[in-house]
């Protein structure tokens, strides 16, 4: 059997304006760097934007990166680059015309975006409960606080009269709650790791760093939605034998845009939680 257009052998997944299947497969994995790179243009820009803003305003990431969770950053790390191990493993395994161990790998891969992704979404919930959000809705003092406020006034209302007298204890009297100043919201700042600045005192537009944050963040994790659904077609493809040693251009394709989405969380992860 040849690749030649002319012959009654001709593969089904040769497209017709190319001469042979190797012509095929390099011009695929061109046209897959090419794109490749304008996503690390698009990356580029937002790591300049922090850069810049880190460079002007470094006292917002020395004190913001206090409300990050490291260790669940730490293992989300973990989870992407097992899954980039389960990833490479699985373009083998179809070079190779394994398809069992394809369709197992791949699963392993998809499961492992499954799991960077609700991780994220436990990391998202905390920060919205405690407001820790980008550009005016940034205010971390409207949850934990004036919870607090409101049970510390009940306890004040509900104090006993003077015994002796019968005149109403002072503590009775309607009282001026002021919320106690705090580094941060509750459950947000590991215990023992005091804040910069003093007695935590909070500089100004910390909201900077939670736009740059959900906005570098944010855009991955599309990214990773992207890549599981590519990895879920090409599942259910390899579950039909549509790849083996003769045809696997699409399972190394799409290999190579989830080592990408690796790549940038490994960037990520050390300038948003570690540097400060």
């Amino acid at each position: 059997m040849t690749d030649s257009h002319g012959s009654e052998g001709h593969p089904a997944h040769l497209q017709h304006h190319f001469d042979n299947s190797r012509q095929q497969f390099s011009a695929s994995k061109l046209g897959m760097w090419l794109f490749l790179a304008t996503e690390i243009l698009l990356f580029a820009g937002l790591f300049v934007a922090y850069a810049v803003y880190r460079s002007n305003h470094p006292e917002i990431f020395i004190y913001a990166h206090y409300f990050l969770d490291t260790k669940l950053g730490g293992i989300n790390t973990m989870v992407l680059l097992l899954s980039s191990f389960t990833m490479a493993w699985g373009v083998r395994a179809a070079q190779l015309g394994q398809r069992k161990l394809l369709v197992a790998l791949l699963s392993l891969t998809l499961l492992g975006g499954f799991g960077f992704l609700g991780i994220k979404y436990v990391e998202y919930e905390a920060k919205w409960k405690h407001g820790l959000l980008w550009g005016t809705n940034y205010n971390p003092e409207s949850h934990d606080d004036h919870t607090g406020a409101d049970e510390h006034a009940e306890e004040v209302e509900e104090a006993p009269t003077a015994p002796e007298t019968g005149a109403p204890d002072r503590l009775n009297l309607e009282p001026t709650v002021v919320p106690p100043s705090a580094t941060g919201p509750a459950g947000t700042v590991p215990p023992g790791e005091g804040l910069p600045h003093g007695q935590g005192a909070e500089p100004d537009n910390v909201h900077i760093f939670f736009g740059i944050y959900f906005l570098m963040t944010g855009l991955h994790g599309i990214h990773v939605l992207v890549g599981m659904s590519l990895i879920f077609w090409i599942l259910l493809k390899s579950i039909g034998g549509a790849y083996g040693p003769k045809y696997f251009t699409p399972v190394d394709l799409v290999g190579l845009y989830w080592h990408l989405v690796d790549l940038i969380w490994i960037f990520l992860f050390p300038l948003l939680y570690l540097i400060h």
